[in-house]
């Protein structure tokens, strides 16, 4: 499990999983192979192609723990999943939303489209209570619908309680929806454990992936209540017989796929989650969170330097976010940048966000150049 899985410049210290991650070397080589082979014999080993497709299903299944690859859909991105949700569900007026302050805008925007429909989104202050979960639950009434939060946030990089969250909307009949693209190849995650009805989560970035290709589950009792808006030749019950007239929405996920899939993701992406199970789940979020750790340590000791990222064991993940006492955090971006640091700017901070791979002198490395930047 080291770093020879990637082959990044030795200048170049990546702390930018939780924006967009470098692919690994079989990545890298997945894609050449599938465009010299597509180039030299165009489809003749399409239904190779399908095999790894289905591949792919499955390791994303293992990836969260779904009953079955059925119950995982190809979508674009994490935006698409969640337009699927809000917009299928069969809303009526007076319904709301309850989410959190700290949102992604993906996890923002889709519900606050449905104003129109009459449904609120309420955001909670996941710094007003006891604990985020007290904070967020507290916005709970008798019109709550629906659960829309991230397993882990993109800015602070709180982790939520996932479990407890869960607990609650199963009791309470609440659906649950799990914006997960900063879990998912970064810590362990268990769809059936935390009674999440849907999860979606982009590929580029901590599965190592390609931009353009994105997991969505959703359970499989719910799948009929997501009203369909998208319609093509690939989400029927009998996709590959293209002269049958009647038709149904197949049974599986795949009814949320619409047309034609990214092959050229989904050989990328395989090859990507084909590496982290490879490792294993719990010995990819040991490392992570051990980074993680080093990061948190070596700030917080650091009198330059303010932690921003909750350090409570259990509460973060990959994304650890700091800013410097004395420069702005555009200066202390732009001076990283500059020295080949790669991280960003997010939550009145800089964000560093190192995946299991990360070497500890190039952390040791970041901590001091950010210690440095001159006002």
């Amino acid at each position: 499990m080291d770093t020879f899985d990637f082959i990044l410049d030795d200048g170049i210290v990546y702390l930018n999983h939780a924006a967009v991650s470098p692919w690994p070397q079989r990545t890298a080589a997945a894609v050449q192979a599938f465009a010299e082979e597509n180039a030299r014999l165009g489809s003749t080993h399409y239904p190779r192609w399908l095999a790894v497709e289905e591949h792919l299903r499955e390791r994303l299944r293992w990836l969260i723990n779904a009953p079955a690859a059925d119950d995982i859909a190809l979508l674009k991105n994490t935006s698409e999943a969640l337009s699927v949700v809000a917009f299928g569900l069969d809303w009526r007026a007076g319904d709301n939303v309850v989410s959190s302050d700290q949102e992604f805008p993906s996890n923002r925007l889709v519900w606050e489209a449905l104003a129109d429909r009459g449904v609120i989104l309420k955001q909670a202050d996941l710094q007003a209570g006891t604990t985020p979960e007290d904070a967020l639950l507290a916005q709970v009434d008798a019109h709550t619908r629906l659960i829309a939060i991230s397993s882990v946030q993109y800015a602070s990089g709180l982790r939520l309680d996932l479990q407890r969250i869960g607990d609650f909307c199963r009791e309470h009949d609440i659906l649950f929806c799990i914006d997960a693209i900063q879990s998912l190849g970064a810590v362990r995650f268990d769809a059936q454990a935390v009674h999440a009805d849907f999860v979606m989560a982009d590929g580029h970035k901590w599965m190592l992936g390609p931009e353009g290709l994105a997991l969505f589950y959703c359970r499989a009792e719910l799948r009929e209540r997501l009203k369909l808006h998208q319609y093509g030749w690939h989400m029927t019950d009998a996709y590959t017989d293209f002269e049958r007239r009647d038709w149904r929405p197949a049974a599986s996920a795949r009814r949320f796929e619409c047309g034609s899939p990214n092959m050229l993701a989904i050989h990328a992406l395989d090859a990507s989650i084909a590496l982290l199970q490879g490792h294993g789940m719990a010995a990819v979020e040991s490392r992570v969170l051990a980074n993680a750790q080093r990061l948190i340590t070596a700030i917080s000791d650091n009198p330059a330097l303010v932690l921003i990222t909750d350090p409570t064991p259990g509460r973060f993940a990959g994304i650890v976010t700091f800013r410097h006492r004395s420069a702005d955090n555009a200066r202390l971006f732009e001076q990283l940048t500059r020295h080949g640091v790669l991280c960003a700017q997010r939550g009145g901070g800089v964000r560093f966000s190192p995946h299991y791979y990360t070497p500890a002198e190039k952390l040791e490395l970041a901590v001091n150049l950010a210690a440095h930047a001159e006002p």
